[in-house]
C-alpha cells in the first residue's frame, strides 16, 4: 500500500482534509512510492494559528531554553543522518554520499543556530548627552515561513529554521511536494528535541499552499529558493503584502580557466561540479570559460574523466550518479543536448539515451559535454538543471569576464589559474554574489552569508550567517534618561552629594 505523507501542525502529524494529494516517485525505478497530502487555505491557517499561537510564548522565552533544544537537535540530527539521508536519495534520487553531505551541511547552519546568543547581542551607547544613554536591540518577527527546492529537501530547510526559531520566530514550511518526507523527519527529531508545540510547522502542497502563505496577514516573513521566475514571484507578492522576503532564484555560473591553470585540477572540478547530483543544484558549475589554447587539452580532459562516471540507483554505494527527480524534467533536459547541434554546438557526449539495466523505467539520463557553446544557445542561456555542460572559448581574461558579467544571473563563479594577480582581479571584477578561487563550487561555510546577485537573488539579504540573523529579526533603538538620584524631590536624602 502507498504510504501518506501528512501535515505537521502545532506537534503533531495531522491527517491532509482537503482531499488533494500528489505522487512521490522514486526517481531510480519511476514507480509511486508515497502520497503527499495537499494543504487547502484552511490547513495553511490552520498551521499559521498554531505558530501565532506558539510564538507568544516563544517569542519571549531565554535564550538559553531556545539554544539547549537546538543542541539536542543537533545531536538527534547527527544521530539520524542515515535515515534521512535514506530517505533523500528514496525520493530525489541522489546517491547516498551526496544525501549525507547535504544533511551534513545543513547540520553546519543549526550548530550556527546554537551559537546565535554572540549574534543577537545589541549595543550600547553611554553619555550620548547628559545622563543619556543609547542602545540598540534585536527582536524577532514573529510567524515566519520557509518555501524550499526538491533539490536539498533536508539541507534547504535547515539553512532557514534554525537560525530563524533561534532568534525566536515560530516557523511554517513549505516544503516541495516532491521529496517531502526528510522535512517530516525533521519535525519529529525537533519535536523529540522537546521543541514546544507550534514553533515548527510543516504543509505540504502547491500554488494554493504558497500563495496563502504569501497573503497571510500572520506570516511577517518569507524564505525562498527556487527558480528564477518563482522566486521575482515570490518577491513581488509577498512584497505586496507587506513581508519582509529572501528569494534565492537560479543560476547559470560560470568557471573560468586561464591559460596557466593546472587542467587536471581544472577538468576534475569541473566533472565534479557540472554533474555532482545529476546537476540538480544553482550552485552547478554549467559553463566553463576556457581562455586562449587550453580549450581542446581541457575538454578532452573532461570527456575523459566524465565517460568514466558510474550512473545508477542512488541506494547502490557504486553510483556516482543518479537518475533525476521526475521523467518530465528528465526529458526537459534531454531536450537542451537534442537541439544543441542545430543551434551551433559541437555535442562531445550526448548522454540522452541512457539506461540502467534492470531499472528501464527510471528517470535516467547520461553526462552530456557541449563544446565550442555560442551565447546565442539555450543550452547556454536557460538553466538547464542536469547534468549539461557546455564550454565556450574566448582568447582573453578580458573577454571572458565581460562574457560572464552579461549573464542576467549572478549566483556563483569560479577562476582557476596560478595567477594571484588575475585572481585578485578576478574576485574584484567579476558579478556575482560567490566567487571560488581554484574552487570550483564556492558554497559559503554557515558564518558566512550564500546568496548572488541579480536574477539570482531578490530582497536585500542572503541566506544563513549574519544576513540570516537579521532578516530573521528587526532593530530597534532605545533612548534613555534617567535622573540623577541628586536630583530627587526634597525631602528624600538618598546621601548623595547637591554639587550642581
Amino acid at each position: 500500500m502507498t504510504k501518506t505523507v501528512d501535515h505537521w501542525i502545532g506537534g503533531k502529524s495531522v491527517e491532509g482534509a482537503s482531499g488533494a494529494y500528489g505522487p512521490v516517485t522514486d526517481p531510480a525505478t519511476g514507480a509511486v512510492t508515497t502520497r503527499v497530502a495537499f494543504a487547502s487555505v484552511e490547513e495553511v491557517d490552520a498551521a499559521v494559528a498554531a505558530a501565532k499561537d506558539a510564538y507568544a510564548t516563544w517569542g519571549t522565552s531565554s535564550l538559553a531554553k531556545r539554544t539547549t533544544i537546538l543542541f539536542k537537535f543537533r545531536a538527534l540530527l547527527d544521530a539520524h543522518r542515515d535515515e534521512i539521508a535514506a530517505l533523500i536519495t528514496a525520493e530525489h534520487g541522489k546517491v547516498h554520499s551526496d544525501a549525507l553531505g547535504e544533511v551534513a551541511r545543513g547540520l553546519e547552519i543549526v550548530e550556527l543556530a546554537c551559537g546565535i546568543t554572540t549574534q543577537l547581542k545589541g549595543e550600547l551607547s553611554t553619555e550620548v548627552a547628559s545622563r543619556v544613554d543609547v542602545s540598540s536591540i534585536r527582536q524577532s518577527l514573529g510567524v515566519v515561513a520557509g518555501i524550499t527546492p526538491f533539490n536539498f529537501p533536508a539541507m534547504v530547510p535547515m539553512w532557514m529554521f534554525p537560525i530563524a526559531i533561534a532568534c525566536g520566530n515560530t516557523f511554517v514550511l513549505k516544503p516541495s511536494e516532491k521529496d517531502p518526507s526528510a522535512a517530516m523527519k525533521l519535525a519529529e527529531l525537533l519535536a523529540e528535541a522537546g521543541l514546544p508545540d507550534g514553533v515548527f510547522n510543516v504543509v505540504h502542497g502547491d500554488k494554493v499552499a504558497v500563495d496563502r502563505l504569501l497573503e497571510h496577514p500572520d506570516v511577517k516573513a518569507v524564505s525562498f529558493v527556487g527558480s528564477t521566475p518563482i522566486a521575482r514571484y515570490i518577491h513581488t507578492t509577498a512584497a505586496a503584502n507587506h513581508k519582509r522576503v529572501q528569494a534565492l532564484g537560479g543560476a547559470k555560473n560560470h568557471m573560468l580557466v586561464l591559460p596557466d591553470a593546472d587542467l587536471d585540477a581544472a577538468a576534475d572540478a569541473a566533472v565534479s561540479a557540472a554533474y555532482g547530483s545529476a546537476g540538480e543544484r544553482c550552485m552547478a558549475i554549467s559553463a566553463v570559460v576556457a581562455v586562449g589554447a587550453v580549450g581542446d587539452e581541457l575538454v578532452a580532459k573532461i570527456r575523459e574523466r566524465a565517460e568514466k562516471i558510474k550512473i545508477g540507483p542512488g541506494n547502490d554505494p557504486a553510483s556516482e550518479m543518479g537518475p533525476l527527480i521526475t521523467a518530465v524534467h528528465r526529458d526537459k533536459v534531454a531536450s537542451y543536448v537534442k537541439g544543441a547541434a542545430d543551434q551551433g554546438c559541437e555535442v562531445v557526449l550526448d548522454g540522452t539515451g541512457h539506461t540502467v539495466e534492470g531499472y528501464e523505467d527510471g528517470h535516467w539520463i547520461g553526462l552530456s559535454l557541449l563544446d565550442r557553446v555560442p551565447v546565442t544557445a539555450d543550452a547556454y542561456k536557460d538553466e538547464i538543471f542536469g547534468p549539461v555542460l557546455c564550454v565556450l572559448r574566448v582568447d582573453t581574461y578580458e573577454e571572458g569576464v565581460a562574457l560572464i558579467n552579461a549573464s542576467p544571473f549572478g549566483n556563483g563563479t569560479a577562476i582557476f589559474t596560478r595567477d594571484g594577480g588575475a585572481a585578485r582581479r578576478f574576485q574584484l571584477e567579476i558579478e556575482a554574489g560567490m566567487v571560488g578561487v581554484n574552487v570550483p563550487i564556492p558554497v559559503p561555510v554557515g558564518y558566512h552569508s550564500f546568496g548572488g546577485w541579480k536574477d539570482s537573488l531578490f530582497g536585500d539579504h542572503h541566506i544563513y550567517g549574519n544576513d540570516g540573523t537579521h532578516f530573521y529579526t528587526r532593530g530597534k533603538v532605545v533612548t534613555t534618561r534617567w535622573p540623577d538620584p541628586s536630583e530627587a524631590p526634597a525631602g528624600v536624602d538618598l546621601g548623595f552629594p547637591r554639587n550642581h
